[in-house]
């Protein structure tokens, strides 16, 4: 009865996916101390209405949405750069926008030491969204790593790691999650004998500013997808955008590479900072039932800093609304468009149709 029942719940799952799945993919979710006064409500709480409106369409219809979270919930006194703290009514803000995951690794979750990790670990868990990358013990991460998601019968396993956290190191039992060559393989052999059909390792590395990877870059993705098969390298950090590849390896099987998504949302002020990119990946199933990468795009957006009546406003950059920051966008898009244009490899842009409330 038992392997009846497996496989039956086997066959549906395929059957599930048999249309394939979309993953989303967005850069760096910052709050910096503009952001945080724009949001202050009088009352003392904050509030994030209409932050992330524009985007909720496009972020909601995808079938498993990830965004990297670059700060910590260490609690009040909340602040920006150097030592960020968000509100907690800051995830729940990108939890309404249509995130189903957050990424913590990243060089600033120990920002408020390891009271504001495991504060964040806590918070999160309380707030019900699966989360990786951080831990407040290692028994703690033994038992949650690798992290293997269904999406429409698809198991994904995803795993985070970030090149260092600004020189503060943990004194307690929390952890994080480094680079290591050594340790990633392990995790992604655990992922595989745990289940999963496709990887991505989502990591926090490369040059701030610069709109090419590093060489440290270039070789640890290659040793990823050529040496550990893994599917998907999804990259943050350098607050620009960078290249994206679709690599073909043995047997045509396809990996995503991309080196950096950029700033999701956030306050910085150069024309390369003020927007991102988010990458929805397209999941399928060959004849003989294997998962497959099967294509990527991109979409680019941009920050709209906050108006004397209204937050910061995140909105895709074909769309932006407001007259005074349109050429600061268009210089934007412009800057993308060319890295994109001559480094990209077989990722597209996203030109589908996004219905944006309140948009004309």
């Amino acid at each position: 009865m038992n392997s009846l029942l497996i496989g039956l719940f086997s066959l549906m799952s395929l059957l599930a996916a048999d249309d394939g799945a979309d993953l989303l993919f967005a850069g760096d979710a910052m709050q910096h101390q503009a952001q945080l006064d724009a949001a202050r409500q009088p009352d003392g709480t904050y509030g994030y209405d209409g932050c992330f409106d524009a985007l909720k369409p496009y972020i909601s219809s995808t079938d498993f949405a990830v965004v990297n979270f670059e700060a910590s919930l260490g609690g009040a006194p909340y602040s920006g750069y150097p030592a960020f703290s968000a509100p907690d009514e800051y995830a729940d803000a990108l939890i309404d926008a249509g995130f189903d995951f957050f990424l913590t690794a990243n060089n600033h979750i120990l920002d408020r030491r390891d009271r504001g990790l495991v504060r964040t670990v806590e918070t999160l868990r309380t707030k019900e969204i699966p989360f990786t990358g951080i831990y407040r013990n290692q028994t703690e991460r033994d038992s949650q790593v690798p992290v293997v998601v269904d999406v429409k019968g698809f198991k994904i396993g995803i795993l985070n790691y970030t090149y260092g956290t600004n020189g503060i190191r943990v004194v307690t039992d929390a952890v994080v999650d480094y680079i290591d060559r050594r340790q990633i393989a392990v995790d992604v052999d655990r992922a595989r004998r745990n289940g999963a059909e496709l990887i991505a390792v989502c990591l926090h590395w490369g040059d701030e500013y610069h709109l090419q990877p590093n060489a440290s870059q270039v070789s640890l993705a290659g040793y990823l997808t050529d040496s550990l098969g893994v599917e998907m390298v999804i990259g943050g950090h350098p607050h620009v955008i960078q290249p994206m590849e679709m690599r073909i390896g043995t047997g045509g099987a396809k990996s995503l590479v991309v080196y950096s998504l950029g700033n999701f949302i956030s306050n910085m002020r150069t024309p390369d900072t003020r927007g991102g990119a988010v990458v929805k990946v397209h999941l399928s199933r060959t004849p003989q039932g294997k998962a497959v990468v099967d294509d990527a795009s991109y979409r680019l957006v941009f920050t709209i800093p906050a108006s004397d009546t209204g937050n910061f406003r995140l909105v895709p950059a074909e769309a932006c609304d407001a007259p005074a920051w349109r050429d600061r966008c268009r210089l934007f898009t412009q800057n993308a468009e060319a890295v994109f244009s001559r480094y990209n490899k077989d990722v597209r842009r996203d030109t589908s149709a996004i219905t944006i409330p309140g948009f004309e």
